[in-house]
Parts: C-alpha cells; structure tokens; sequence
C-alpha cells in the first residue's frame, strides 16, 4: 500500500513538473521585464550611464540562474572582472525561469528610487507564472534560489566603486577657452565626472580604448576645429525633413527641460542604451529567441553597453571638450540653437556613437550582418517606427543624428565609433558566453 501511494504522489509531481516545459522555455518575462525596467529608469531620471549600470547587474543576475540548467551558454564567473559566479541550485525541483526573474528583480529594486515599482511588476510577472500552472511549492523553491543568486550578484556590484564616486567632491568646471561648461536652458552641473572610477567588466582600464585627442580648440577660421564648428553650424541651418526625424528618432535625452516663462519642467525621455536593449529584444523576437537565448543576447549587448559608457566617460572628462552650441554663440552665431537640446557633460567623444557602434558589434555577432528589423522603440515618445537593415547602419544613424542635432562634431562621432568597435570587437575575442 505504501508503495503504491509513493508511486500516487510520485506520479503527481512529475505530472505537475511535466505542466512546465511549454512555458518554461517562453522569453515574454524576461521582455516584459526589460520594458518595465526601462520605465522605472525613464521614470527615476536616471542618467545613461547610470541606467546602463542597473540593466547590466540585473541581465547579469538572470543570465547565470539561466546557465545552470542550460549547457548551450557558459558562466561569466571568471570572465567579468572580480565576478565568482553565483552558487548552485540546492534544489532540483525549481523553474529556472522563475528563479531568473526574480533575481533579476531584486538586483533592479537594489538599484532604482521607484522600488516599490519595481516589487509590482516582480508579482505581476509572478502572477503570470501562476496563470500558467506552476505549482506554488516549485515558485517557492524558485523564488529562494532567485533570492540566493541576486544576494550574490549584489555582493559584487556593492564593490565596483559605484557608491565611493557618491561620496566625492562636486565637479568644478575648469574655465579656460575650449573647455566644456554648462549649456542652456537649464545649464545643468556636470553629469558623472568621475564615472571612469566605476569597475568595467571586460575592458581591463576605463583607457584602454582611449581615442585619439579631438583637434586643438582654435578661434581661427582656416583650423579644422573652426571648420568643424561651422559644418554643425551649417548642418543646423539646412536640415531637411528626414535629417530632423533623424536627430529626434535618436535624440534619447533624459535630462531634456521644458522652459516656458519662469516654469521648468522636464520632458521623460529613455536613454541611448535602453534603445538598444530595446533593439536587441526586437531582434530576439523576430527570431524566436527561447528565454535562455534571448537572455543571451540581452546580456551581451549589456556588457558592451556599460563598458562603452565607461570608455566613452573617461574621455568626456579628460579632453573636456567644448559644445558647438557655446563655441558657435560665441563666435559664430549668437542666434543660433541646436535642434536638440545639449546634454549636460563634455562633447568628445560621442556618447551615441561608441555605445551604439559597440551594441551594433555585438548584435551582429548574434543575430548576422544583414539583420532587417522595425524599430519601435520610440512609439511610447510619440515618434514613428524607423526601419533599418542592419544593426550598423542604425548605429551609423544614431552616429551622424548627433551632427544633425547640433550637439556634436564630426571627429566626436567618426573617432567615437572607432572606440565604440574597439569595445565591441574586444568583447566579442575575449568574452565566451555561447558554446559552438
């Protein structure tokens, strides 16, 4: 009698296990997971280089409970700088998925304002898991390794200088002509002057890919400095149609303020990185991507992401490069705005041109050359749907929208891109996260 009932319950467990294998395996929570992220940040004001810290812990977090029951994908432990990987399932009966996004949740609560947001969306997804079956005792067992590995990951994110660059002193701006200093309409302080502090993941030093110095400041007509200027300049006053959907489509500025009369108020917009997770998740669907692969992909983009945002910062403030918009009022035009409104840290190199290129590196590895895709990434900001080819030519796009809205360059963007490869070509040497 006694076996017959262990063979019952036996039998029962491995029916309600068996329920698993068809959503197990579906990516919808770890996509809606990005998109509800990528809101809190919009939401919180998050600078970009910021935000790019919050997506990379919390992938990283879903992508190693991943790895444990997946042998198609290999662990970061001893690939990311400092990382020793997170500890192993003590449980069999647990649903990797479930415990991947959870841990992804309590990494991106740990990181955002809006945590309490941030715990509705963990249970909404919980809730979506429950709807599909699974058995309350397997979320359980989930939930506690999820608890587990993001206890972990938090441990190493606590030591990579993040909150010692809190702790430092106010930014001063250096006056001397050429240099970088505050812009209109908000003149807003300096955003991360020291992010260059902040441990990288692949790249060894925030240098390592340091780009050749921009050209030498000059008031003198005939200096390609000069001569840059004015080709921003000239470019501002030509614009067509699509050139300025262009520079909009790409414009990804969280700091963008609304002036009106004496009432200041801020316009929420997403960052240049979460456009391009958002890209990488609009990859992922269009190819089927299962959880696992697309947490893959998400993941890599992100490492690539955070360390551009590293490199590209450790120039900002070492050329501390002047911004058309106050070079040109000065010695231009005095009349004269960018059509976008000038992000608030130093112009070389541009910050759109390395994260973009060193996504694009990335996602073409993935995904292939010639990869067709629909953007919709800007449908929430009220722009339309833009279609690209190929990952780099809306990297290259994103590189010259700079020029077109007045913010950047020439130099800033050719040599931001050639930093941005240099990123992406590394990772893709050095980092195995695929088996062949």
């Amino acid at each position: 009698m006694k076996i017959y009932l262990f063979l019952f319950i036996f039998c029962i467990s491995k029916s309600a296990m068996a329920q698993l294998p068809t959503s197990e395996h579906d990516p919808w929570p770890l996509h809606r997971s990005q998109k509800a992220l990528s809101d809190i940040i919009v939401n919180d004001i998050f600078s970009p280089p910021v935000a790019s810290r919050i997506f990379v812990y919390a992938n990283i977090a879903a992508y190693e409970v991943q790895v444990q029951n997946n042998s198609q994908f290999v662990s970061l432990k001893g690939q990311l700088n400092s990382f020793n990987g997170i500890p192993k399932a003590d449980r069999k009966e647990i649903s990797y998925s479930v415990a991947a996004t959870y841990a992804y949740w309590q990494v991106a609560k740990r990181l955002v304002f809006s945590d309490q947001v941030a715990l509705d969306s963990l249970s909404s997804i919980l809730n979506w898991y429950k709807q599909k079956g699974y058995p309350k005792a397997l979320i359980e067992n989930s939930i506690s390794y999820g608890k587990a590995v993001s206890d972990s990951v938090l441990k190493w994110v606590d030591q990579d200088n993040y909150k010692e660059t809190r702790k430092l002193r106010r930014y001063s701006i250096i006056k001397k002509e050429g240099n970088w200093a505050p812009t209109p309409p908000g003149y807003m302080a300096a955003v991360e002057p020291y992010w260059n502090k902040i441990r990288p993941l692949v790249i060894k030093t925030a240098d390592q890919f340091k780009p050749v110095s921009p050209p030498t400041y000059s008031t003198d007509k005939n200096s390609a400095f000069f001569l840059n200027a004015k080709e921003v300049y000239l470019a501002g006053k030509n614009l067509n149609k699509n050139q300025i959907e262009i520079a909009k489509f790409w414009d990804c500025n969280p700091f963008f303020l609304n002036v009106n009369g004496h009432m200041n108020f801020a316009t929420k917009k997403i960052s240049p990185g979460a456009h391009w997770i958002s890209i990488a998740g609009i990859a992922c669907k269009l190819k089927s991507f299962d959880y696992a692969q697309s947490s893959f992909a998400y993941t890599s983009v992100n490492i690539a992401l955070f360390d551009a945002f590293i490199s590209c910062w450790d120039e900002k403030y070492r050329s501390n490069y002047i911004r058309p918009e106050t070079f040109i009022n000065s010695h231009i035009d005095e009349n004269w705005q960018p059509i976008l409104q000038t992000p608030p840290f130093p112009e070389y190199t541009s910050g759109h041109s390395v994260v973009s290129t060193a996504a694009a590196h990335i996602l073409t590895n993935i995904f292939g050359n010639n990869f067709a895709f629909q953007d919709d990434t800007e449908i929430d900001y009220g722009l339309p749907i833009r279609e690209f080819s190929s990952f780099n030519q809306a990297a290259n796009e994103a590189a010259i929208s700079r020029l077109y809205g007045g913010i950047h360059y020439r130099p800033a963007i050719e040599n931001g891109q050639v930093q941005g490869r240099g990123i992406g070509a590394h990772q893709a040497a050095e980092l195995v996260m695929r088996r062949q």
